[in-house]
């Protein structure tokens, strides 16, 4: 059981974290109101490589395993990770469109419009072997595993990674519009929960597995069904977080709201920081809420973060 008040032990590795899976465009509206918005401006995109992003900024050290086209719109990713110093040896260019999701700025849950293409084509090799052996934590979300082709390379790599000992970090946002059309996607995610240690369903998430609950109830569902650690994210209402035992609740740090895009993708960022970084499990969750009402004040997925000692001054935690 994992405990609030203490901190996790990890061994000696190369990596703190590695991410895997969707790398794509992000166009996000110019104004609120898509409708009548006119203008969509390029951002970096896709939950792990914001989340690799993020950590590298907030002092970790990451890696990420992804696919994008031979395009501009690859080669820009590929760019953004490069300035950021991230190594990029594990990102595939295909010859295929570089996959996109449309989003119009919110303030509350963004609505996003997939167009996906080359995330598609994950694959596992020996350099994927070597990461696996060399990280402390494996990360990826339920975009790989839409699809027949990289949902096998996830199921590789999550095989390997307990071989491997790795914490394992899953996000379960289901959407029915990328599933792989006649796979049962909700029964599919269910059977996998038991497969990882910490999950984090945001309200929505819960809803689309499971069908409208309380938030206590719905943290008990993923706990049945075999995860070690659930950070259910509640919006305005802040969080309530269950290891089976014990639940706690966590106001939210969010002064100011200015694009809700990335805000789940921020809180994995500095809650992963904080425990390879070695601070106790509470602090952990803490620093990554912190994280999250950080990137709150910036349009996009991405914000300018600064060092997670700074974060944790600014929130004075």
């Amino acid at each position: 059981m994992f405990n609030f008040e203490k901190s996790f032990i990890f061994n000696e590795k190369d990596f703190d974290l590695f991410t895997m899976g969707e790398l794509i465009v992000d166009m996000i509206s110019d104004d609120y109101d898509d409708m009548n918005c006119e203008g969509y401006t390029k951002h970096f995109g896709g939950s792990p490589a914001n989340i690799a992003m993020n950590v590298k900024k907030l002092g970790g050290n990451s890696v990420i395993a992804a696919s994008v086209g031979k395009d501009s719109f690859g080669d820009y990713l590929i760019s953004c990770l490069n300035k950021r110093n991230i190594n990029t040896n594990y990102i595939n260019q295909v010859d295929k469109a570089t996959s996109m999701v449309v989003v119009t700025k919110s303030k509350d849950t963004p609505v996003p419009i997939f167009y996906r293409d080359a995330d598609y084509d994950l694959q596992y090799n020996e350099d994927i072997n070597y990461i696996l052996e060399n990280t402390k934590i494996l990360h990826f979300s339920s975009w790989p595993l839409s699809q027949h082709k990289s949902r096998e390379t996830m199921e590789k790599v999550l095989e390997e990674g307990r071989k491997n000992n790795i914490l394992i970090g899953f996000d379960p946002n289901y959407h029915p519009m990328i599933w792989e059309k006649d796979h049962d996607g909700i029964e599919y995610i269910k059977n996998i929960i038991k497969k990882v240690d910490i999950i984090k369903p945001s309200e929505v998430d819960a809803e689309r597995l499971f069908g409208e609950d309380s938030p206590e109830n719905q943290v008990k569902k993923f706990v049945d069904l075999g995860a070690k650690l659930v950070i259910m994210t509640l919006g305005k209402d802040g969080a309530i977080v269950t290891n089976g035992k014990e639940t706690l609740k966590f106001e939210t740090l969010a002064k100011e709201i200015v694009d809700t895009t990335g805000a789940g993708d921020a809180f994995w960022s500095g809650f992963y920081t904080g425990i390879t970084k070695g601070y106790t499990l509470k602090k952990s969750l803490e620093l990554g809420f912190a994280t999250s009402a950080y990137k709150l004040r910036y349009t996009g997925a991405i914000a300018h973060l600064p060092k997670i000692e700074e974060i944790k001054n600014i929130y004075n935690l």
